[in-house]
Formats: structure tokens, C-alpha cells, sequence
């Protein structure tokens, strides 16, 4: 049978990979032989010449069919090579029949390392023992550990004399038992507990705020020593802490509510008609989530609110300035809450009226009214914008019936034909004379913050001469002046001469929107004072005269024992260089002195039509000559 299986042992490995599709040593014209249904049956691998039947024991040994009389050497290979994969078979089967129930038994409840090591067998038991003993060391080595906070029990669960759910015993950092109690099995070791949920630093929702709807940030905790303090800073608020302390029925949870809100428990609040909403972190990863209502008021109560608040306009400004008047808050109408006004709700399981959290909440949203009364209108049902508008159109309605109950009665009509008919009109009285010369102003007192009283007085000043020339000329003599010219005039209506203490001010102001300096605004001043705005152009204009007035000047100051000037345009100059005539285009004669050999030119004296005459307004002629 070796040799036969040797030799077909090629035919065998091909009959494996194509079974149904056999090769033959005999040539393909050979004649069939005489046992060629036995051939036949072999190939298809029917269950006769010695092939196991379905139903037959997987572990009886397999007997190799003999090759049949006749059959040919490569038939009888491949049917060795069938029994052997056959055997093959159900060695593997065997094996993982084993691999399944030892598998069953170790998922079994209840049975331990040790059952299960009994309970193998074959070469595998001495691994399951060795595997079971390193079990039972893992589970001394963690019996008496610490809990983490992830495997702490629910906390939380019993309260304390002080009515506190949240005992301190019952924390992740107590101390283990002292008594010794036996090490439960490994089967009864408590399943991991999963990881604390992921809890947002905040649960606020701003951007869902409306009209009606509104969300403040969590306040900061409050500074240390301010215990025994009042809780809130206006009447208002503290009149809210009052409601919520006289309707409490234990004032140890008060006390632990009011350290929440002091240490910034309470996180963002949300404020809606007759409901305040947040959430109160307690010991546990996840905030507790606390309610406060209170009862809206009816629409009765607000017309007398808004009644009461149109009557007097300093309460819309107290509101606007986020003040409670008192006399509005006893109009009648119930703005803030007694005791037992305030229904909280929490979902921590402390059944106390209030809980610690939701007197948290109350203590917080005291802050929040001292911050904004109108959270106390919004609370009470209305918001701040339908308020306002409210009371603005109140208000105008009854200051326009006011106004109108003071109109005095409508006067008698009259008839168009009467009023068009051609009647004698009396004569107007004559005018008042015109007065010699304008007054003074009123003295202006200086105010701190106020204008400047002298420059208030100068403007007066000027507004009554301007006045007076014209009532007397019917002309405004500043309609057509320039900035440069109007500056001057302004200046010289100041009484006095030159640069004082009291008009250097304003000379420095009004030289500076000229553009020009003091100096030429004070030699301006001069030429206006000596001859108006014809004595200003003399100042700044040279022009050339025409012939005739101007050539007779020079012999009229010979004839008059003066030296010969000479001239220059409209000037006429004296040969030391002191002494000036300008002739101006309204034919008079200006006077001018200056420093010798220097052209530093100041008006001087009256303006004459005779330059004689304008040169004896500076003194003597002897003097000038």
C-alpha cells in the first residue's frame, strides 16, 4: 500500500485540487478494464469500499478499503488519499468541540478559576491553572484599594441632621471601614463603572433670548467677610431676600444656600415671566437644575402700575435709571413677593422648602435686582421695551390733555366781509428819538464751567453800538466788512488804548483767527480810532493821488515854516524821518509818528482836510520843525 500511495502520489494531489476530474497512467486508446464501475464509484467518493456512512462515530478508526481485484494502481491512490483527509477531519473536529465547551464553561455565571481548571483536561489544563491562580492574586491585590471617584456609588442618597443631601461622609475621600470582613469571590467583584459625564462649563442658552427672555452671567464669587452683611444693596432686593427668609422652613439650608451663591455656585440665570431658571452646582460632576416661580400679574394690575407711573414723571426716570421708587412699589399693586410667594422646585432629592440650591438661586437673583429692577417687571410678566412704551404714551396723552385744559377759550369768530371792508386806520405814533449814545451792558458774573464774562461784555458792547447805528443810519455798518476789518472794529469798541492787562486776552484771541499778530492788531486799532474803516485803509494802502490836493500840500507847509517834505505815493514825509502826512482816499489828512530812522509808523492826532491843520494835532510846530 506504501508503494501504491507513492507512486500515486502526484495523481492523488491533483485529484485533491479537482475532484470529479481524475487522470489515468492507461493510454487514452487502451480498452476500458473489467472493473470500471468499481473505478467509477471510487472516484465519486461514494460511502462504499470502506468510506464512513454520515451517522458514523468521528473517532472509529478509518480503515482503508482494499483496492478491488482488477482496479487500476491510480484509483487505489487516491482513495488512501481520501481516508487521510478524512482523518484528518475529524481530528479537528474533535479539538474544537473541546475549544467550545471550555469556552462555555468559563462564561458560564458563577463559575470560578478553580471550576474551571477542574474542569479541563488534556494537555491545555496545566495553562487554565496557571491562569486561574493569577486571578485570584489580582483580586487580593485589589480588594481593600481605595475607590476613585468614577467607581463612587451615587452620592447623595440619605440626609444629614442639617437636612443636607450632600454629606461629607459619603464624599470619594472617606476613610475605608475598620472592621475586617471576608474577601468576596471573584465572581461577586462589582462591574467597572463607567466614566462621569462630560459637563459643559456652562448650560446657559443666550442666544435664544427674547423680548420676554433673558439670560445674565453667572456673578463671581463674593469677597470673604461679608457674612454677616446684607445679602443685597437696594430696599428692593433685600425686600426679595426677606420673602424668600420668612418663607423658609429651615434656616440651616438657608445659611448653606447663601455659601453657594457667596462662592459662584450658580451659574448663568435665566429670567421669563413668573419663572427663574439655573443651575446650582452641588457635590456631584452634574449641576442640579433649579426653578423659582412666581405669580404674574393680572392685566388690572398693570393698568394701575402704569397709571401710578404716568402720574409722576420722575418714576419713568428712576426706572431709566435703574431705580425702584418706593411710591411705586405701593401703588397697590403687588410688584414684590411675601412669604411664601416664591414656589421653588429642584431635582436634587433633598425634599426641604427651600433647598440649598434653590435658595442659591433666590440669593443670586437678589444681586440681579439690584442690578435691574426691571427683572422684577419681567418676573411679574411684562418686559422692558412694552413697559417703556407704554408708559411714554401715557405720559404724552395726559401732559396733551393738560396742555389743553389750560388753553384758554377760543375767541369769536368774525365775519370775512366784515374783516375786508374798507375802514380808517388810526395814525401811527411818531417814533422815539434816537438815543445819543448806546448804554453799557450789565455786568456778567464769572461761573465756574460758564463763558468768559468779559468776553460776554464785549459782545454786548458791540451788539448795542451795532444796534444804535442802525436805529440812527438804517444801515448795519459790519455787513460788509472782512474778518481782518471786523476783528479791528471789535477790538477798538473796547474803551482804553494799547496793550493792557485787560485786553490782552482779547487781542491775543482775536489776532490769532486774523492770523495776524497783537502788535499790528494794536497799531490797527489805533488807525481805526483816529478815522474808522477810511483810517484803516490809510494804515494798509498806499495809493497814488491824483493831481491837484496833494501837490498843493508841500507849499502850504513851507508857507508854514516847516522844511520841505518829501513825498512818496499819498505820503508826505519829513526829512528827519519822525513826522508823516497820508492823504486817504476820503481827502483828509492823517498823521503819523514814528522812532527816527525808523519805519515803525503810529497814528496820531485828528484827521484834517488842511495838512497844517492834521500836523498841529501833535503838538506844537515848533517842536516839528
Amino acid at each position: 500500500m506504501a508503494g501504491v500511495s507513492g507512486r500515486g502520489g502526484g495523481e492523488g494531489a491533483s485529484a485533491a485540487v479537482a475532484p470529479g476530474h481524475e487522470t489515468d497512467d492507461v493510454p487514452p486508446d487502451a480498452p476500458a478494464p473489467a472493473a470500471a464501475p468499481a473505478s467509477a464509484a471510487y472516484g465519486r467518493g461514494d460511502a462504499r469500499a470502506g468510506t464512513a456512512a454520515p451517522g458514523a462515530d468521528a473517532g472509529a478508526p478509518a480503515t482503508t478499503p482494499a483496492a478491488p481485484t482488477g482496479a487500476r494502481p491510480a484509483d487505489a491512490a487516491r482513495e488512501a488519499l481520501r481516508a487521510a483527509r478524512r482523518e484528518a477531519l475529524r481530528g479537528e473536529t474533535a479539538e474544537s468541540g473541546a475549544a467550545r465547551r471550555e469556552a462555555h464553561e468559563r462564561a458560564r455565571p458563577g463559575a470560578s478559576s478553580w471550576t474551571r481548571a477542574a474542569s479541563a483536561s488534556g494537555p491545555d489544563s496545566r495553562a487554565a491553572r496557571v491562569k486561574a491562580v493569577h486571578d485570584m492574586r489580582h483580586y487580593l491585590a485589589n480588594a481593600f484599594r481605595m475607590p476613585a471617584w468614577s467607581e463612587t456609588p451615587e452620592e447623595e442618597t440619605q440626609a444629614d441632621s442639617t437636612g443636607d443631601t450632600e454629606s461629607p461622609s459619603a464624599g470619594p475621600y472617606s476613610a475605608p471601614a475598620t472592621t475586617a470582613t471576608a474577601a468576596p469571590p471573584p465572581s461577586a467583584l462589582p462591574a467597572p463603572t463607567p466614566p462621569a459625564p462630560h459637563v459643559p462649563p456652562t448650560m446657559a442658552t443666550p442666544h435664544r433670548d427674547t423680548e420676554l427672555r433673558r439670560t445674565f452671567p453667572a456673578f463671581p464669587p463674593r469677597e470673604p467677610g461679608s457674612e454677616g452683611a446684607a445679602f443685597a444693596g437696594t430696599w428692593w432686593g433685600n425686600a426679595w431676600v426677606g420673602a424668600l427668609e420668612q418663607g423658609a422652613l429651615d434656616g440651616k439650608r438657608l445659611m448653606r444656600g447663601r455659601g453657594y451663591a457667596d462662592q459662584g455656585h450658580v451659574d448663568a440665570i435665566t429670567v421669563t415671566p413668573g419663572l427663574v431658571l439655573a443651575y446650582v452646582r452641588g457635590s456631584r460632576p452634574r449641576p442640579y437644575r433649579v426653578q423659582m416661580r412666581v405669580r404674574t400679574l393680572a392685566d388690572e394690575d398693570w393698568e394701575r402700575f402704569l397709571d401710578a407711573a404716568a402720574d409722576r414723571p420722575g418714576h419713568i426716570a428712576a426706572l431709566l435709571d435703574k431705580e425702584l421708587p418706593q411710591s411705586l412699589a405701593d401703588c397697590g399693586v403687588p410688584l414684590l413677593p411675601g412669604p411664601g410667594d416664591l414656589a421653588p422646585r429642584c431635582s436634587c432629592p433633598d425634599s426641604g422648602h427651600p433647598c440649598k440650591h434653590a435658595a442659591a438661586l433666590c440669593y443670586q437673583t437678589a444681586r440681579l435686582l439690584d442690578a435691574d429692577p426691571f427683572v422684577l417687571l419681567l418676573l411679574r410678566g411684562r418686559g422692558e421695551k412694552e413697559l417703556l412704551d407704554a408708559m411714554s404714551r401715557r405720559s404724552a396723552a395726559r401732559a396733551a390733555r393738560a396742555a389743553q385744559e389750560r388753553q384758554p377759550r377760543s375767541l369769536p369768530g368774525l365775519r370775512a366781509g366784515d374783516a375786508l371792508a374798507p375802514r380808517q386806520l388810526p395814525p401811527l405814533p411818531p417814533p422815539l428819538p434816537v438815543p445819543p449814545h448806546p448804554e453799557q451792558p450789565p455786568v456778567y458774573p464769572a461761573a465756574p464751567g460758564g463763558p468768559d464774562p468779559f468776553a460776554l461784555d464785549q459782545l454786548a458792547t458791540d451788539a448795542a453800538a451795532r444796534a444804535h447805528a442802525l436805529l440812527g443810519t438804517g444801515r448795519d455798518p459790519v455787513g460788509e466788512l472782512t474778518l481782518w476789518q471786523d476783528a479791528v472794529r471789535l477790538a477798538a469798541a473796547r474803551p482804553g488804548s494799547g496793550l493792557t492787562a485787560a485786553t490782552r486776552a482779547l487781542y491775543a484771541t482775536l489776532a490769532t483767527a486774523a492770523g495776524r499778530t497783537p502788535a499790528d492788531l494794536a497799531r490797527a486799532v489805533a488807525a481805526w480810532r483816529q478815522g474808522g474803516l477810511e483810517g484803516l485803509a490809510v494804515l494798509e494802502e498806499p495809493w497814488d493821488p491824483p493831481a491837484g490836493r496833494f501837490d498843493r500840500a508841500r507849499p502850504l507847509l513851507l508857507a508854514a515854516d516847516l522844511p520841505a517834505f518829501r513825498p512818496w505815493r499819498n505820503r508826505l514825509t519829513h526829512p528827519r524821518g519822525h513826522v508823516q502826512l497820508r492823504l486817504g482816499r476820503d481827502g483828509l489828512w492823517y498823521a503819523y509818528e514814528s522812532e527816527p530812522a525808523q519805519d515803525d509808523w503810529w497814528p496820531r492826532g485828528t484827521p484834517d482836510l488842511d495838512p497844517v491843520g492834521a500836523l498841529t494835532g501833535l503838538g506844537a510846530l515848533d517842536d516839528i520843525a
